[in-house]
């Protein structure tokens, strides 16, 4: 392979704030409104509050995260953030849980992607799990064979998949909009009396922000893959407020418009609340649903094997995973990383309960937030002449901090569940990784022999040295090259 091999900074402002849209808008907004109602007892006026306070929370969280990949844009920005500020024993632990959850959570979302493609061919019946499972394996490796081929292919397919996704959406805003302005008055009195209902405990409330938070989810994609975004200092922060603003609006608008058509009742009851939402408004038109679902469902998913894949990229140059995961190919993507996730998400497609694996590991998000905010703190005392181009102020920092812990510590105080023990006994379990592996390096020569076989066998070669290209980068950025003077 001739020529540098890197990957390439080539993500501007338009496709990182589509990137940004592909993950956050998921499946989250055709699933969290039914657990924001049901944790707001009900509650319409608190329940609409509990979605515009979550659109403030996520984008305090995400200018304040923000920060990481602007301090040091490089993928994987999270990883060496933390192994940075915090030592490599925390950064392991990010690392074990990315290893695991993430897997997890593209292999369900892959089951209930099939499972919308295939219900259309089983009428009236469940879908057999043997075609799910297997469209779902054929769908996650189309997606390793499209990351595969380079940036420039994810962003092309991510700008398509975008597009009709907020199509659907914007469908749904405005038609509910129409329906709130021409309503009846059974369907006005919902709005007019929206605060009347019951008030959910401290409690609830922490549950009804982690359903709405989780249709927020995902606007950290951009750290992640910041060593291929022009410009990161500025780009982050534009496409973060961009992105999330839209976002926000949106959300907003479509769960109006279906408090407008579905009661609180009805949504709470609906294991599909935009199939009720149509089924109630046009018939004939619930095809559109299915669309939208699954182009929110498959650009999410894209989105998360290619940003993954970065932190894994990463994880690997700093001595924490096997040196073949930070390989690329001639097209510039660490494909054994792709390919060791997609292996992950295939064997745990084979489990029928994904959801209950899912639920040991969602919170832990919030656990690595708060575990950031306070990396930056201390790295905000320990290196103050850092060069920070992109500084958030300190109050988004606390706040991000004081959410993280309402958030982790209140579901355990409160209701306290076998599935806290579990995860902490899960996040433990690293130590019999990291003490022999990667503490004191064991078995680093048999390593090596496969690492040599696996880079004949992808054709991968290892990438140029990281620091050296951000340093060039920096400079060429604060130092333009200057036009050779003419001679007199």
């Amino acid at each position: 392979m001739g020529g540098s091999t890197q990957l390439q900074r080539v993500i501007g402002y338009f496709h990182g704030t589509i990137f940004l849209f592909s993950i956050i808008i998921g499946a989250g907004i055709f699933v969290a409104p039914k657990g924001v109602l049901k944790y707001s007892s009900l509650n319409v006026g608190v329940s609409l509050s509990i979605w515009a306070a979550c659109a403030v929370v996520s984008t305090m969280a995400a200018l304040s995260h923000a920060e990481l990949g602007t301090t040091f844009p490089r993928s994987g920005a999270q990883y060496y953030f933390l192994k940075r500020s915090l030592g490599p024993f925390i950064a392991f632990f990010y690392l074990w849980i990315n290893l695991f959850s993430t897997p997890a959570g593209i292999a369900a979302r892959g089951l209930l992607l099939a499972g919308y493609i295939t219900q259309p061919f089983y009428p009236g019946c469940f879908v057999p799990e043997m075609p799910k499972k297997c469209l779902a394996l054929a769908i996650l490796w189309c997606l390793g064979i499209l990351n595969a081929r380079g940036v420039k292919e994810v962003t092309w397919f991510q700008t398509v998949s975008t597009v009709v996704k907020m199509t659907v959406l914007c469908f749904i805003s405005v038609t509910g909009l129409v329906l709130v302005v021409r309503g009846r008055k059974e369907n006005l009195a919902r709005f007019e009396n929206a605060f009347d209902g019951e008030v959910p405990n401290a409690s609830q409330i922490a549950e009804a922000f982690l359903q709405g938070l989780y249709a927020y989810s995902g606007w950290g994609v951009l750290v992640r893959i910041a060593g291929e975004l022009k410009n990161p200092s500025e780009t982050i922060p534009k496409c973060v407020i961009t992105a999330l603003t839209l976002v926000a609006l949106i959300y907003l608008l479509v769960n109006v418009s279906y408090i407008a058509v579905l009661t609180p009742r009805e949504i709470v009851s609906s294991d599909a609340v935009a199939v009720t939402w149509m089924d109630r408004v046009i018939p004939s038109m619930q095809w559109a649903i299915s669309i939208g679902v699954s182009s929110s469902i498959v650009s999410s998913l894209n989105c998360t094997v290619f940003s993954t894949s970065r932190l894994w990229y990463m994880a690997s140059q700093q001595g924490q995973l096997p040196l073949i995961f930070s390989t690329l190919n001639i097209q510039s993507c660490p494909i054994v990383a792709v390919i060791q996730m997609l292996i992950f998400a295939s064997i745990l497609i084979i489990p029928s309960d994904l959801i209950l694996l899912i639920n040991y590991v969602g919170f832990t998000d919030w656990i690595q937030l708060g575990l950031m905010m306070t990396g930056l703190l201390k790295l905000r005392y320990r290196e103050p002449h850092l060069s920070r181009p992109y500084k958030v102020r300190l109050p988004f920092v606390f706040g991000t901090i004081a959410m993280s812990l309402f958030l982790v510590l209140t579901p355990v105080i409160k209701s306290p569940q076998m599935h806290h023990i579990y995860v902490l006994l899960f996040i433990l379990s690293g130590l019999l990784f990291y003490l022999p592996f990667v503490h004191f390096s064991l078995g680093s020569t048999y390593f090596n022999k496969i690492t040599c076989f696996l880079q004949l066998l992808f054709n991968v070669s290892p990438a140029d040295d990281t620091d050296e290209y951000i340093s060039t980068e920096e400079t060429l950025q604060k130092n333009p090259p200057e036009t050779p003077a003419k001679k007199e």
